[in-house]
């Protein structure tokens, strides 16, 4: 495995080994100690897994918890996302910046995103499988989001013709009126 930093402090890419033969491939898409020994999730423990499916052009996000913030391990198991991640630390350098890219399961990569930042991410194959791991439980009455297409964010978001998003995420306030969290993580 290799860790490419991001633009966001903590925020890293990581490209996972694949091991290929005339049967298929194998990839270890997560060993404590290995991504521990990478500065992944260091002192956490996953508690969840979600696995999302999308179609294509759905956007998802940004969501973020206010008061209980969960680290997040991404990968894509079919089809690609465009994948953001907006730093909402409180007292971080870059706050309110956001870091794009995509992830798809041909290239098997994953995304770790630390508690404290928003996430979302647009399907841009016909369907796509995302599967994340938590570093904290769904608690629905802590999530908050940002309105994905936030003018002063100016997300360059891949698929603008054909967006489709819940009502509760096109209702989501922009980040100068949004409840963000208070503390850091």
């Amino acid at each position: 495995m290799k860790v490419v930093p991001t633009t966001l402090p903590g925020v890293v890419l990581i490209e996972l080994v694949v091991h290929h033969d005339d049967r298929g491939h194998l990839v270890e898409t997560f060993h404590h100690q290995r991504h521990t020994a990478l500065g992944v999730a260091v002192g956490m423990s996953f508690v969840q897994d979600n696995l999302c499916r999308s179609r294509g052009g759905v956007v998802r996000g940004l969501h973020y918890q206010l008061t209980r913030p969960q680290g997040k391990l991404v990968s894509v198991v079919r089809g690609e996302i465009f994948d953001v991640v907006l730093d909402l630390r409180p007292g971080s350098p870059t706050f309110a910046r956001w870091f794009g890219t995509t992830l798809s399961a041909d290239d098997r990569r994953q995304l770790w995103i630390p508690p404290g930042l928003a996430h979302g991410y647009q399907a841009l194959s016909e369907q796509a499988d995302v599967l994340y791991k938590l570093t904290a439980p769904y608690t629905p009455d802590d999530e908050r989001a940002v309105r994905w297409d936030d003018p002063e964010l100016a997300i360059t978001w891949p698929r603008l013709a054909d967006v489709v998003v819940s009502e509760r995420d096109a209702r989501a306030p922009r980040l100068r009126d949004a409840d963000l969290p208070r503390r850091s993580p």
